[in-house]
């Protein structure tokens, strides 16, 4: 990976507040663990490491910043460290959609 900041480039959308405990919590725990997410190509993918901070930008959003130097947007995350993201419902949309038609 080249680029640090290897979260989605589209625009920030508002998260509940309890993503935000849950990333709250898992600083104070200072625990390394995998988190799922979606790209900036709208892929997803993943990273092992421990979030030290949460990093607000303004115009830009709320990012986990992971001791490896990597920042990934809070409303992208799918799973952190194995509980529910931001982005889960996005991601079982996928799994929910009928993946044999053809759309014609």
């Amino acid at each position: 990976m080249n680029n640090k900041n290897i979260s989605s480039n589209d625009s920030y959308l508002p998260v509940a507040w309890e993503y935000r405990e849950i990333a709250e919590e898992e600083i104070k725990k200072a625990r390394r663990g995998k988190i799922f997410f979606f790209n900036r190509d709208n892929q997803v993918d993943e990273v092992l490491g421990r979030v030290i901070k949460l990093e607000e930008k303004k115009a830009e959003g709320v990012f986990l910043l992971l001791d490896t130097g990597i920042t990934i947007r809070l409303d992208r995350v799918i799973t952190l460290f194995g509980k529910v993201g931001a982005a889960y419902d996005e991601y079982d949309a996928y799994g929910n959609s009928c993946m044999d038609c053809t759309g014609g």
